[in-house]
């Protein structure tokens, strides 16, 4: 059996039908579209989305923003649910290309579907065509290349059979999510064909928790329970398993002190015994301290940026060692470390059950406390300090942290607000602080809360904003009121 469809309606059909499933819960992929319509998109991959309203299609007014958006949401979603945006080619397309990379270095799932010149090319040069006298087989959508996790385009209907399962496996991959790119070339978008009627099955991608080769836990199991000073440093990928419950558990039973880095901040509860705050140049007097004495040091979801290790200088123990537990190979064997090349979730639950018995001396305990205690009584003096206008930063920090509920969310990304940030906001729920500082991309905050309060609906999102970010980007709260999203 076959169905006849253009392949831009063959898209929404088939995005329509993918699900997810982690844990036994499946839920559809796609939460909608993004986009701006013009030339190279508007006949094709429009008139698609007009022909299916179950599938939700936003307006936005940046093209850059609405990849910024689709990553928050991403985010916000710990990677089980993403957005499409769809744009004109040329300057429509291009403008995406920030947000891209933006979603790519933070491994954010985005599928983006930029309209392309004519795939018959006897019509060119078409309007926002850049045309090469070398060769006919490029156009500006190939800058996606380097910042898309996968990058394709669809010169004949068919090749979405093969396209879109493979953007899929990306997509859903825990560790090679991000930016997807599927150039769409105008006159293939309405080409019509006689798709399988199969390819339009609904299709469950699991999301699976991989475990560590086992003699690699062992010899892991061996260093932390030789080590004096053991140091965990928690990244992003802590949150995006769900993985706070066994990192807490693993955390109280050892004694070892946890840092956190901008992605995995809220890994644990600020007041939790052994959460000693955000690890690295931006991060706390007790991190670092306990960081520069570690004797190993066991790194969780964490890609180890150089804000993270102050350039690989924060461990000063000549004798340090690294266990990393990450769902990607990439990250996992940096710094000569152990790899335990796995799902963070099931990892810790695996060497919780492994070192029982196991904890740090009481001289250890001692210290981190201590460094806790005076970290805390730093940021009180700073929540504290009282100014005539204009008034600290801190003091903003505070005033807002001490305001919020627990389960609202903070937003930012760039400029010293990030740093304070880190510093000073005491989070209480893993999804409560959202930053975005893989890319540090100004101009992400506005657009990155739309995502937010999209994913989580019924949370309070907070957008704190610089200046510069703020002029370069806030026609967004636009689109914010546009769907109706409530309080930002």
């Amino acid at each position: 059996m076959t169905r006849r469809l253009t392949t831009a309606q063959a898209i929404i059909q088939f995005l329509k039908a993918q699900q997810v499933s982690r844990d036994s819960r499946d839920q559809a992929f796609f939460a909608g579209c993004f986009g701006i319509f013009g030339h190279g998109n508007v006949a094709g991959i429009g008139q698609a989305l007009q022909q299916n309203p179950d599938f939700p299609y936003f307006l936005c007014r940046n093209e850059q923003a609405m990849v910024h958006t689709a990553a928050a949401f991403a985010k916000m979603s710990n990677r089980l649910r993403a957005l499409v945006c769809t744009t004109s080619i040329g300057p429509g397309a291009t403008n995406m290309l920030t947000g891209a990379a933006g979603a790519t270095i933070n491994r954010l799932p985005v599928l983006l579907l930029p309209g392309d010149i004519f795939a018959r090319r006897n019509v060119a040069p078409v309007l926002q065509q850049l045309e090469s006298s070398s060769t006919q087989d490029v156009s500006v959508n190939d800058c996606f290349r380097p910042v898309s996790r996968y990058w394709d385009r669809i010169q004949r209907p068919e090749q979405i059979l093969t396209a879109l399962p493979e953007a899929m496996r990306v997509l859903t991959s825990p560790a090679e999510t991000g930016a997807v790119t599927l150039a769409l070339p105008q006159d293939v978008q309405a080409e019509a064909f006689d798709f399988p009627e199969e390819f339009f099955a609904r299709r469950t991608w699991v999301v699976p928790r991989s475990r560590a080769d086992a003699a690699l836990v062992a010899e892991a199991v061996e260093w932390i329970g030789s080590a004096k000073k053991p140091f965990i440093i928690a990244g992003g990928g802590v949150i995006y398993s769900c993985a706070t419950e066994a990192l807490s558990r693993f955390a109280t039973q050892t004694g070892i002190p946890v840092s956190e880095t901008q992605a995995g901040k809220g890994s644990l509860a600020f007041d939790h015994p052994q959460c000693v705050g955000g690890m690295g140049v931006t991060g706390s007097s007790a991190a670092n301290r306990l960081a520069r004495e570690a004797d190993l040091v066991i790194g969780i979801g964490t890609r180890y940026s150089d804000f993270t290790t102050a350039s690989v200088t924060a461990f000063q123990n000549p004798g340090v060692r690294f266990i990393n537990i990450n769902v990607a190979e990439f990250d996992a064997y940096k710094h000569a470390a152990i790899p335990l090349v796995g799902d963070a979730r099931v990892t810790l639950e695996e060497l919780h059950a492994a070192v029982a018995g196991f904890t740090v001396d009481n001289e250890y305990r001692a210290r981190i406390e201590t460094f806790r205690t005076e970290w805390e009584k730093e940021v009180d003096r700073i929540y504290g300090i009282r100014k005539e206008p204009p008034i600290s930063q801190g003091e903003v920090i505070g005033a807002l942290n001490s305001f919020v509920r627990p389960q609202d969310v903070v937003v930012c990304a760039a400029g010293s607000l990030p740093g304070d940030l880190h510093k000073l906001w005491r989070t209480r729920d893993p999804k409560g602080y959202h930053l975005e500082y893989g890319y540090s991309c100004m101009g992400y905050e506005v657009a990155g809360g739309v995502g937010v309060k999209m994913a989580a609906p019924d949370r309070d999102v907070y957008v704190m904003v610089g200046d510069g970010s703020w002029l370069m980007m806030s026609s967004d709260l636009v689109t914010a009121l546009q769907v109706s999203i409530g309080q930002m």
